[in-house]
């Protein structure tokens, strides 16, 4: 299968994209379909040897939709800004010209007959002419849309109301024709504008980045260049103050750099030579240099900018829900309309105008618009509202999902813990005192690159202890190693390696096994003549887990377990120290999917929290699978469908009553869209309703859930 992408101009919202299907999908060999309704694109599978890129694009244009090849970054003035252009100046004057006949017909006849239009002289020439003129001008870019629906067989909203304003004229309701045309006409501009407006709130993050980086060139001098021309490799400077162009690794210097714009941390985060730093977040109060480690189309900022658009091709729950009312909906009021338009006169002697009229009146009352249009404007907010936090949720049907979860399961290392070892207690022995007993163990350690070493080299450069020159290294796997330090063998490892040699006393066996007990690591030093002493090493449990279980367990979550490839000891340590419900330890991969079926089956909604790699199956089997510290981290980001940029485990309740959010204003657009639907139906049976105030009714309500789902843009606790 091959792949076309395409710019779409005229895609705004679901009903383009129903268009798009309709014409696209009978094609012989073309296979999936996927839009981005936020940035116009879509994307077609198709077998080559059916169907050619040029059919695509004849086919799209059958629908009243112009395609082009899809540019990364559009060329200057590329865009779909002379369109909403066109379709707000043809909203202008068709407001202009129905305010100019309204008021040539209030001057003629009176107000009373100016808004009934029903006047014993009819309505004046200059009016009607006024009020036609209205009319075309809203219905410019409305009829072509509705005839090429009426040639598929599938009427929509624009065939709808197209209808109720040839058959007002018809009937010579001349103001409510032009009235009509205008709010319809202004509905499908607001719309436009809604979702321009959740586009600029996913392009904003675009502004994030610098759009040029000081570069230092082999004969030290620094030259400004487009960060899309920095090479792999390339050495950049950043002076205090300003943002970090381009992914990289601090070669020189010392800052603290603020990484709210990628991870949602509050606080600037410290910064040393061979630290990682991100494209878009700021240098604090230190000039740095860096070696660039990716190109401008491939930091991690790039990368979430890119999700965050493609995560609007996987519909939430509620879209589909939406979308599959309206299939049926539209054609079935249709139906009750023309009912309503010739069984009253027929059956019982009514006018024929009047049931006429009252038909159309329910076909616009049919137009779904507001209802359309009030999920994807809170799922695109919700997005960007998620992403600005930094919380990369994968899309729609992501979105809605932690909304309904019961439990939680959480890995243990680098997810409650930090994922780093660091030297907790130092028992000297043999009349040896804490610095010798370090100073000795880092001598040792110098030449490892076992994590537990690192660990002690960290505690020595802590107390400032440089580590003596070690000879004749030899590392014992899974047990340790020796050296010659001062001419004197000196050997370090495991407990196990302390039983192996017999230096072991009954009081040394009993307070090793106590630290391991508690979950600590061990590492014995000592000489062939007696034990120098012994460390306590432990990976630190984040100091927001305890904080992150408690507001887990008020947003729901009943149900939180661990599950961990560390031993048993260890991981009830840590369970008790922050309150987990359940504990499973010394798991392969395989083991905790199958803890993972177990949970399914016990609590249905389920997520696995991990690091995105070694626990990828385990997420996938879960139904939602959540990645910590994910920035930067490109396996983390592509595996899990909700990835936190950062290492704060309280994002994730914070996920729910977000997710929660989202789900009551999408109800509460779609209650109130039917709502106003159902009183109007009932208002025409009854006689009581005109066109005009459906829809009047009908865009305000479309304003209501535009500017209701966009309240998930703003910032929440």
């Amino acid at each position: 299968m091959a792949t076309a992408v395409f710019k779409i101009h005229g895609l705004d919202c679901a009903e383009e994209v129903a268009t798009l299907r309709a014409g696209l999908s009978p094609l012989a060999g073309v296979g999936e379909l996927s839009f981005d309704v936020l940035h116009g694109k879509l994307v077609i599978d198709f077998a080559a040897t059916t169907v050619n890129e040029h059919e695509l694009v004849t086919a799209i244009a059958r629908t009243g939709m112009r395609a082009e090849p899809w540019r990364e970054k559009p060329a200057a003035g590329d865009s779909d800004e002379s369109g909403r252009g066109h379709r707000l100046l043809a909203t202008i004057a068709s407001g202009s010209f129905l305010a100019a006949g309204f008021a040539t017909h209030v001057i003629n006849a009176g107000w009373h007959a100016a808004l009934r239009g029903d006047d014993s002289l009819g309505t004046p020439t200059a009016s009607m002419l006024l009020y036609l003129a209205a009319a075309i001008a809203g219905g410019w870019f409305v009829v072509p849309k509705a005839w090429r629906a009426l040639a598929r067989l599938r009427p929509d909203m624009n065939l709808l109301m197209t209808v109720a304003v040839v058959g007002a004229i018809l009937i010579q309701q001349y103001f409510e024709a032009a009235t009509v045309a205008f709010l319809f006409t202004l509905s499908l501009v607001l719309e436009s504008w809604s979702v321009g407006r959740a586009r600029r709130a996913v392009a904003a993050l675009m502004s994030l980045s610098p759009p040029t980086a000081r570069v230092a060139d082999g004969n030290g001098q620094e030259v400004m260049i487009d960060v899309r021309e920095v090479s792999l490799a390339s050495r950049v400077v950043v002076l205090p103050g300003e943002k970090i162009p381009l992914d990289g690794k601090i070669t020189k210097g010392e800052t603290t750099v603020n990484q709210a714009p990628i991870t949602g941390e509050s606080m600037p985060v410290a910064k040393s030579p061979g630290s990682d730093v991100f494209a878009g977040t700021i240098n604090g109060d230190g000039a740095i240099e860096l070696v660039t480690t990716k190109p401008a189309n491939d930091t991690t900022l790039a990368r979430i900018i890119r999700m965050v658009g493609d995560a609007r091709s996987k519909r939430s729950p509620s879209e589909q829900w939406v979308e599959q009312f309206a299939r049926y909906y539209t054609p079935a009021v249709m139906a009750l309309a023309v009912a309503v338009m010739v069984l009253p006169p027929a059956l019982s002697g009514g006018a024929w105008s009047r049931w006429f009229y009252e038909g159309l009146v329910l076909l616009v009352i049919a137009c779904p618009c507001a209802l359309v249009i009030s999920t994807p404007v809170s799922i695109v907010a919700a997005l960007a509202s998620a992403a600005r936090r930094g919380v990369l949720v994968k899309g729609g049907a992501y979105m809605e999902a932690p909304s309904r979860l019961k439990a939680l399961a959480l890995d243990k290392t680098g997810t409650i813990t930090k994922g780093r070892h660091e030297v907790h207690k130092i028992v000297p022995l043999s009349g040896h005192t804490e610095a010798e007993v370090l100073e000795l163990a880092a001598a040792v350690e110098a030449r490892s690159e076992h994590p537990l070493a690192k660990a002690v080299l960290r505690a020595a450069a802590a107390r400032g202890i440089e580590p003596a020159p070690a000879d004749d290294y030899q590392a014992m796997p899974g047990k340790g190693a020796t050296a010659s330090i001062g001419g004197r063998l000196i050997w370090l490892g495991s407990h196990r390696l302390l039983e192996e040699r017999g230096q072991e006393t009954p009081a040394m066996h009993q307070q090793l096994a106590a630290m391991e007990r508690d979950g600590s690591s061990v590492i014995v030093l000592g000489k062939n003549e007696h034990v120098c002493g012994f460390f306590a090493l432990g990976d630190d449990v984040r100091s927001e887990a305890l904080p992150a279980i408690e507001q887990l367990r008020q947003a729901g979550i009943t149900h939180i377990v661990m599950l961990t490839g560390d031993n048993g000891g260890t991981a009830d340590a840590v369970a008790r120290a922050i309150g987990i419900d359940e504990v499973r330890a010394e798991l392969l991969p395989e083991d905790k999917v199958a803890a993972i079926e177990d949970l399914v089956l016990r609590y249905e909604h389920v997520a696995m929290v991990g690091d995105g790699v070694n626990d990828a199956p385990a997420m996938a089997r879960a139904g939602l699978g959540i990645a910590m510290g994910a920035a930067g981290t490109d396996a983390a980001l592509e595996t899990a469908d909700i990835a936190l940029m950062g290492d704060d485990l309280r994002l994730i309740p914070w996920l729910m009553r977000h997710s929660r959010r989202t789900v009551s204003i999408i109800r509460q657009n779609i209650f109130a869209a039917l709502g106003v639907k159902a009183i109007f139906v009932a208002l025409t049976l009854a006689g009581h309703a005109s066109l005009w105030a459906a829809i009047a009714a009908d865009t305000g309500m479309s304003l209501v859930v535009v500017f209701n789902g966009l309240r998930l843009l703003r910032p929440t606790r």
